[in-house]
């Protein structure tokens, strides 16, 4: 009779959060920052970077700390994430599917695929979906060309002048910084903060759905000289890479920029640029996000608003001499995920989650159906307790190649059959390839099966 009871009563405590989460999110804000790893936020425990502005948001909502992208570079992850595929369009998206629901769909800067810095400067739309919004807002920047002290560090190169900078399409622009004397009001980021605000007062009173989209800490490095002075180049730390680390990556694992290969390994003292330019432009960019906060509370439309921060993918700055993206390492496949709600308690979970879990997710929290077409998971079990898991393991593709992240596991499989495995417990930088080695072999045997399931599920070759 007891344990009756107890069912019962926590039967009640369920409808009765399930009535009140209903009751209250009425709204989504999506906010996707560009090529932004995880390990790199306060809230994450990097204890260089300043966030306080994502450190306030993770404070309020739920932290994934095993979060993982689908696509390894912007194109194919946002379009997966925004169609909740793990690979192409099929379906509803997002939006398209909130508009259907009565929802107000508005989208601000980049949230599908956008040429940075081209079509920044063109201010053009990019691969974006226009069935997906109601209206959207392009924000323009001058990228590489904002006046001020440019430097290409792979080339060593220094200058003021506004001639012969590194652009869209060249070949040396993902290592170009600029800082200059200014308020920032110039910049993408800036306009898709005011742009958002904006937005917010005017459709307060109806349901929405609004995406901003912020470009940094894409490359170009591009911010006021306030936000570099705070990581003065000297004091930043490089990542271990420790000598023939590459012998035991094979060559379909290797990432396609290295520090030899565009330079950059000749300059000790330019790889720490890099890692300046990139945290000031995470700052930056933490701060643009703060005025959305803010707007939000002073618009009391907190109570009534689910928010959502990703990055589409992780990043690489020297770490095993790689630089980028487009490979299935953990510093590029893991990805901050951030999600607060009314009606649910902040925390931090170690449960998997992948980035096409958000549509469901969303859906779940403004009790609307979920699509047949949508294949993610809605995570809303694990905000209301972090231990509970929808998944075991989280999948990740690249062009052809797949990775699957377990528990202890991270288990690469390339298109030309090339393998890596790493234990991620005593071996979390992944620097021992345990791929060939014997012990090691029904272990592999039984994450390919496992990865075969998952990639038939999804209905992937």
């Amino acid at each position: 009779m007891t344990k009756r009871i107890h069912i019962i009563i926590s039967l009640c405590l369920f409808s009765s959060l399930e009535t009140s989460i209903a009751q209250q999110i009425k709204n989504v804000l999506l906010i996707v920052s560009d090529d932004l790893k995880a390990s790199s936020l306060g809230c994450y425990g990097n204890k260089i970077c300043k966030t306080p502005n994502l450190d306030r948001l993770a404070a309020n909502g739920m932290i994934f700390e095993r979060a993982y992208c689908q696509g390894t570079w912007c194109a194919p992850s946002r379009l997966s994430f925004m169609h909740s595929r793990y690979q192409g369009s099929d379906g509803e998206n997002m939006g398209s599917y909130f508009r259907s629901q009565g929802m107000h769909s508005a989208r601000v800067g980049k949230i599908y695929h956008m040429r940075v810095p081209g079509d920044i400067i063109a201010g053009t739309d990019g691969q974006d979906i226009p069935s997906t919004w109601d209206e959207k807002f392009n924000t323009k920047g001058q990228e590489a060309h904002t006046p001020g002290n440019y430097a290409c560090l792979n080339r060593n190169i220094f200058t003021d002048k506004p001639e012969n900078r590194e652009s869209t399409g060249m070949a040396h622009r993902m290592f170009v910084s600029v800082d200059y004397n200014g308020d920032g009001s110039d910049q993408p980021d800036w306009k898709a903060a005011e742009k958002t605000v904006e937005l917010l007062k005017k459709h307060k009173n109806k349901p929405f759905f609004i995406a901003t989209g912020f470009v940094r800490p894409h490359y170009p490095s591009v911010a006021p000289s306030s936000y570099f002075d705070k990581y003065p180049f000297q004091k930043m730390p490089l990542p271990q890479v420790p000598e023939n680390d590459l012998d035991d990556i094979p060559r379909a694992g290797l990432a396609k920029m290295t520090s030899q290969k565009s330079g950059i390994a000749k300059w000790p003292n330019n790889q720490k640029r890099m890692w300046a330019a990139y945290y000031a432009t995470v700052t930056y960019m933490d701060e643009q996000l703060g005025k959305i906060l803010d707007e939000l509370e002073r618009l009391k439309l907190s109570s009534s608003t689910a928010i959502v921060f990703l990055s589409d993918h992780g990043y690489h700055l020297g770490e095993h001499n790689f630089w980028q993206k487009s490979n299935l390492h953990e510093e590029v496949t893991r990805v901050p995920v951030i999600i607060s709600a009314p009606g649910l308690k902040p925390g931090r979970t170690q449960s998997f989650a992948e980035l096409i879990d958000i549509y469901p997710t969303l859906c779940s929290l403004l009790k609307v159906p979920i699509p047949k077409s949508v294949l993610g998971k809605s995570l809303l079990p694990t905000l209301r307790d972090p231990s509970i898991s929808p998944r075991t393991n989280a999948l990740s593709l690249n062009r052809g190649s797949h990775s699957l992240r377990t528990d202890r596991w991270a288990y690469m499989k390339y298109k030309n059959g090339d393998e890596e495995l790493y234990d991620m417990i005593k071996d979390p930088a992944q620097f021992s390839n345990l791929a060939k080695k014997e012990e090691y072999q029904s272990t592999k045997t039984q994450l390919l099966n496992q990865l075969k399931k998952r990639l038939k599920s999804a209905s992937l070759p």
